[in-house]
């Protein structure tokens, strides 16, 4: 047996034995999602419990109220055991299954690298050019700037492969996720309501006082500070959208206008990614570090860097347009663009899918029982 499969055998028989005690107590059903969902199962199978880890958001609201945790001998730790299972559920679902069990054994090494790699390779590229168009003052125009140092159809063909790779790698690892887990017999009603839980992250505000960031003292900060991020990538997304429409519909080719459409998406969402990214950096370092899987702080941190990166040198960009630094600037983004998008499946990022799927699952068993 190797020793990712003794981890998850540990991660998985440690939440059952977790969730067997806090069945029989019940102190903490108030708390979250997670405890209302717990009470609706006797025994619990391996789909129930990823699920549950799923649903889980890591307030640690319970670590703290639970009478049962370290230093009792029963050592109950909730908040870390559904950690280390939701990482066990995304190697197990990603796809191809070789690369999620070697992002799960080092995800800051590998997220780092492969970006800093991709931004190496492209910065070799540039070097081809001459230095005229490397370190040159090239015209904010449409149609010259960007693409007179990577042509148009390279741009758009290694953008299109790796997002069109990333989508068909989380796709199937959802789908993996969800037979997995059991989840049948969803409606329009349940659906609604994930949307809602989502959206807002109702639970990331634990029972509705905030999270325990810091100690056992409620914040909110860590919620306000994921919506920055979250809504932030959101906004860049519809930026990059608006971008391509222009482009490939409209005609107007990049670079375009500060005051256009998707410079204005891009700019306050980058702005939103910045803040947000940095502050939950902040919080994980300035927090208790007992009831966290110290284990993942690596891959949780390389992921946040790595999104902290891709703002800022976005940002630069579009500060730096129009001088000789434009260049460079522009591969060290794009490379560090194209090594999140291979990343994404075998990172975080994709607990916001199976976070969904779990709030669609507890959804439909509220309703269900009344």
């Amino acid at each position: 047996m190797s020793s990712v499969e003794m981890i998850e055998s540990a991660a998985m028989a440690d939440s059952r034995r977790a969730m067997e005690v806090c069945n029989a107590c019940r102190y903490c059903e108030g708390f979250c999602a997670v405890f209302p969902a717990m009470e609706l199962h006797r025994d619990f199978a391996a789909g129930d419990l990823s699920y549950l880890a799923n649903l889980c958001h890591g307030c640690k609201g319970c670590y703290y109220a639970c009478q049962y945790a370290p230093p009792h001998e029963f050592g109950i730790n909730v908040a870390r055991s559904f950690a280390l299972l939701r990482q066990e559920s995304y190697a197990e679902h990603a796809w191809p299954a070789p690369l999620g069990r070697a992002f799960a054994r080092n995800g800051l090494v590998t997220s780092l690298a492969m970006a800093g790699g991709i931004a190496l390779v492209l910065l070799l590229t540039f070097l081809l050019q001459s230095p005229e168009t490397i370190f040159g003052i090239l015209p904010v125009t449409p149609g010259a700037g960007f693409y007179l140092i990577i042509p148009k159809a390279v741009m758009t063909l290694t953008a299109l492969v790796a997002g069109l790779f990333a989508v068909l790698a989380m796709g199937m690892g959802l789908a993996s996720y969800w037979r997995a887990s059991g989840t049948r017999g969803w409606s329009v009603k349940d659906l609604r309501q994930a949307c809602k839980d989502a959206a807002s992250l109702r639970y990331l505000g634990g029972n509705g006082h905030g999270c325990n960031d810091k100690d056992g003292s409620f914040s909110t900060t860590r919620r306000h500070l994921h919506h920055l991020m979250a809504y932030g990538f959101l906004l860049c997304f519809a930026a990059t959208s608006a971008g391509a429409f222009e482009d490939l519909i409209l005609g107007w080719p990049a670079p375009y206008p500060l005051l256009s459409l998707p410079v204005l998406l891009g700019g306050v969402g980058g702005a939103g990614i910045v803040f947000g990214c940095a502050g939950l950096l902040w919080v994980k370092l300035q927090a208790d570090q007992e009831p966290q899987a110290r284990a993942l702080l690596g891959a949780d941190a390389g992921l946040l860097l790595l999104l902290l990166l891709i703002a800022v040198t976005g940002l630069l960009l579009l500060a730096l347009r129009g001088t000789s630094a434009q260049g460079v600037t522009l591969c060290v983004h794009l490379g560090l663009v194209l090594g999140f998008f291979l990343t994404m499946p075998y990172s975080k990022f994709v607990h916001g899918l199976y976070r969904f799927a779990a709030l669609l699952r507890n959804a439909q068993e509220q309703r269900e029982a009344g």
